[in-house]
């Protein structure tokens, strides 16, 4: 029988796992393709150029993805399949169209919901109780192709987006490797999406982490745990200083309502009160000359609160 060959276009921990997973598979990568490590960037996540450098698999990382001369590279090179997993440009129908037996992405979403860029982060800042990751063929729309498989994971009260982000890695390995015999065979199941069900998102920006103190407790810590360290991090203006907010959590109690938010201490703690009487406790937090000893500011606060917004 035949060796089962496939181009890998790949970054981050999904793109690690799951080259990993196709070699555990038999199959055969002649090629990897990658992103250069934005410098500016937080390298938190495993390297899939340092991946094939042990396993001796040839890897390019180009300034530019659709070209002519890499089409004509992977072409030449005669892949089953070309797989996407977590790379991070979009990839032109004249390489998808290469293969033999198709072009295919990891997404980390369960698709149609949360197409694009950043899904497990736009997940957690809605409140979603689940996401997942999905496996489906690529067409020249970005996430909008027919599903082969998906598998939910939940998505925990206090969980943050690092926290989530392993737990859809472990999906994506999951369903490429309990996918990859129908797919070699040509029994794999093939599902259009529903499109009306989704909606696509864009990337996010370190300045989307601004805390709106009208917001409520649950809001708040939404966005706290969405861009939580390793990602940029929320921040908001504490008494005309600005501080990052890195861990929240939702207390059950409530207040009166007010139309401006306030920030109290009590009991060694710092508290938010929300304008619609929720009420959140601050964890973790910064200024500009460090952590934020966080009781003495709350032996302070409770002397004197100080407003939000």
């Amino acid at each position: 029988m035949a060796t089962t060959r496939a181009v890998v276009f790949a970054y981050h921990d999904v793109g690690v796992r799951c080259i990993k997973t196709l070699l555990s598979a038999g199959v055969e990568i002649p090629l990897i393709v990658t992103t250069r490590d934005d410098p500016t960037e937080t390298q938190w996540f495993a390297s899939a150029a340092a991946l094939a450098a042990e396993y001796g698999l040839p890897a390019v990382a180009p300034d530019e993805v659709n070209t002519a001369e890499l089409e004509r590279t992977v072409r030449d090179l005669r892949p089953d399949f070309l797989f996407s997993f977590y790379f991070r440009s979009m990839i032109g129908a004249p390489l998808l169209k290469v293969p033999r037996l198709g072009a295919l992405n990891i997404h980390g979403s369960l698709l149609p919901r949360y197409r694009g860029r950043a899904p497990v982060n736009w997940a957690i800042l809605h409140g979603e109780r689940e996401t997942g990751a999905t496996l489906h063929y690529m067409s020249e729309r970005a996430d909008a192709g027919d599903i082969v498989d998906q598998m939910a994971v939940p998505i925990l009260e206090n969980d943050e987006a690092r926290e989530v982000f392993a737990k859809v890695c472990f999906a994506a390995e999951i369903i490429l490797a309990r996918s990859l015999p129908g797919l070699i065979n040509g029994t794999a199941p093939r599902m259009p999406q529903k499109l009306e069900d989704g909606k696509y998102f864009g990337r996010r920006r370190p300045e989307d982490g601004k805390i709106d103190w009208t917001r409520s407790a649950r809001e708040i810590h939404n966005l706290v745990r969405a861009v939580a360290p390793p990602f940029p991090g929320a921040f908001g203006q504490v008494d005309g200083e600005r501080w990052m907010i890195y861990k929240t959590r939702v207390e059950p109690r409530t207040i009166e309502p007010s139309e401006r938010a306030r920030l109290f201490g009590s009991e060694g703690n710092c508290f938010v009160a929300c304008c619609d009487g929720s009420v959140l406790r601050i964890v973790a937090a910064a200024d500009g000359a460090g952590p934020v000893d966080l009781p003495t500011a709350a032996r302070q606060l409770q002397r004197h609160p100080v407003g939000l917004g």
